[in-house]
């Protein structure tokens, strides 16, 4: 069982405390407490799978004290990607993807020569609005997102799954796990979301990693690598699955992906900012208070409107991400 529980929000210490009363689990709060635990000597293994920002400390802070870190919090490369990356190679620290599109990747990689990689292919099962004209994507509320989700997750990435966020915020990752180009990176739109992400070589060849959406197996993997562990989750039927569709992503109506692009183009502190306010609108949209579509434009009124840094320090992405939340609780008032 565990040894340590560690909450981040400090109001629900005590219910927290209580519940686990009879337990010999000691029991932690707050921001710097996470940064604790990440640090723990009892551990080999880091699996940040914190949601937004928040996770970028105890990421930096666990490669700090070597430890290897299997990573599910994307906006931790979105934010800080070159800075995480050069403190875990300085380190000697291995960061394995658990996300699902990153984990397919990772596994097409293996035995391959980083040099023979042309380009990857992200898929993206185009969220529940996928179909939708303009005028539809308008009118549709936070709870008509939060209904089809093809994976199970929290609020927040369901609503960035919808819009493509969650993709843009996965090409700017990818960058950094893989050392690509932003020209090496592709996205497709796959309904099905059986096939999880594919590479293409310079001899042309694509490899696809393919299975059943079912996040234990990327987890499973990032826990054992390299080793396979047999494993009793459900397979796929081809019996069952018979037609598997591509289609091309539409950044008009889907005009995050295009502004995630944008920042990794420009670099710097850009996707910084681009993550700070779109935590802000996702927020204010799941509230009611904005429009689906309106989300796009308070992001892109940002991005133009922050001062930009070709070259962040750690202390500018904090100070940058704390800035840009300012400025769009502006913009939304």
């Amino acid at each position: 069982g565990a040894e340590r529980v560690v909450i981040g929000d400090k109001r629900h210490y005590a219910a927290l405390k209580e519940a686990l009363a009879d337990t010999a689990v000691e029991v932690m709060a707050g921001g710097d407490a996470i940064v604790d635990v990440a640090r723990d000597s009892r551990c080999d293994t880091v699996v940040n799978a914190l949601v937004g920002y928040s996770g970028l400390h105890p990421t930096y802070a666990a490669i700090e004290a070597g430890k290897r870190i299997a990573l599910a919090n994307k906006e931790t490369l979105v934010v800080g990607g070159d800075v995480i990356m050069s403190h875990a190679k300085a380190r000697g620290v291995s960061i394995m993807p658990i996300d699902s599109e990153h984990s397919a990747i990772f596994q097409c990689l293996v035995g391959e020569h980083e040099q023979e990689v042309e380009k990857i292919i992200l898929t993206a099962s185009g969220g529940p609005f996928r179909n939708y004209s303009l005028d539809q994507l308008r009118h549709v509320k936070a709870a008509d997102a939060l209904k089809h989700p093809t994976w199970k997750m929290g609020a927040k990435i369901t609503i960035d799954s919808a819009s493509l966020m969650n993709k843009g915020f996965e090409v700017i990752e990818a960058k950094w796990l893989f050392g690509l180009r932003p020209d090496q990176i592709d996205v497709v739109i796959h309904p099905q979301s059986i096939i999880h992400s594919m590479v293409q070589f310079r001899d042309s060849s694509i490899k696809a990693q393919m299975g059943l959406p079912d996040m234990r197996l990327p987890i499973q993997y990032a826990l054992t690598y390299p080793t396979r562990v047999q494993a009793s989750f459900e397979r796929l039927d081809f019996a069952k699955c018979t037609s598997l569709t591509f289609e091309q992503p539409d950044t008009t109506r889907f005009r995050n992906l295009a502004l995630a692009f944008d920042a990794l183009n420009k670099g710097g502190n850009m996707p910084c900012v681009l993550n700070a306010a779109n935590e802000v609108v996702v927020a204010a949209y799941l509230n009611d208070q904005i429009g689906f579509l309106e989300m796009s434009d308070v992001i892109e009124q940002v991005m133009s409107r922050m001062a930009f840094i070709s070259q962040p320090t750690y202390e500018d992405y904090v100070a940058c991400d704390r800035e840009a939340r300012i400025l769009t609780t502006e913009f939304l008032r």
